[in-house]
């Protein structure tokens, strides 16, 4: 795709990051030039300086052949405009914007704008690791849908390697995570031992 990023803060950077390592062509607004520098040294994207609600800064960054516009800056208010602009004017269909405060999500779906509000992702987020830090998890690759569920380790599978624990049938084990949050995959290993108060996470296809 061709992508346009309005706003080179935290946000915005790590997106056009992560949109040019996935091979899509992006272009980066921004008012602050200095921004633009704390792009990885590797992004190879345009960067284009200039207000971005004015009309001639975004055609030059290229929203007239753009297939998405994301709205990044940290100004609410800023950003809806920018959006009804992208869509309205310039005809931008796929266009999703950031926002701060939760109660103005139904303003921009009024006007059919996507929003992520990272205020409520934190707080979702938080609330999970609060109340719900291992509950089990669905991943799927492709056609494959892999189960992964943690349990503490038993006190009789401390000093166990853990490719001998005893698993559920179908399980594999797939890796330790420890008391200081970090984790080791187990890929086999047979000097991969549990530890005090280690967790232990379980791998099972299920389709």
């Amino acid at each position: 795709m061709n992508v346009l990023v309005i706003g080179c803060g935290r946000l915005g950077r790590r997106l056009a990051e992560l949109l040019d390592e996935h091979g899509h062509d992006v272009a980066v607004v921004d008012s602050e030039v200095d921004n633009f520098r704390m792009l990885d040294e590797d992004f190879n994207g345009m960067t284009v300086t200039g207000f971005p609600m004015e009309m001639k800064v975004l055609r030059t960054a290229g929203i007239e052949s753009c297939d998405a516009v994301a709205v990044c800056t940290p100004d609410d208010n800023l950003n809806i405009t920018i959006s009804q602009i992208a869509r309205e004017f310039f005809n931008v269909r796929n266009v999703v914007a950031r926002i701060s405060d939760p109660g103005r999500e139904k303003v921009f779906k009024r006007f059919g704008l996507k929003t992520v509000c990272h205020t409520k992702l934190a707080g979702d987020a938080m609330f999970t690791a609060l109340t719900q830090p291992w509950d089990s998890r669905e991943v799927t690759f492709g056609t494959a849908t892999v189960a992964f569920h943690v349990k503490e380790a038993d006190r009789s599978w401390i000093g166990q390697p853990v490719a001998k624990l005893p698993c559920d049938p179908g399980e594999t084990p797939f890796g330790l995570v420890h008391a200081d949050g970090t984790m080791q995959l187990s890929a086999g290993r047979k000097d991969l031992y549990v530890t005090d108060n280690d967790r232990i996470v379980f791998a099972m296809m299920i389709d």
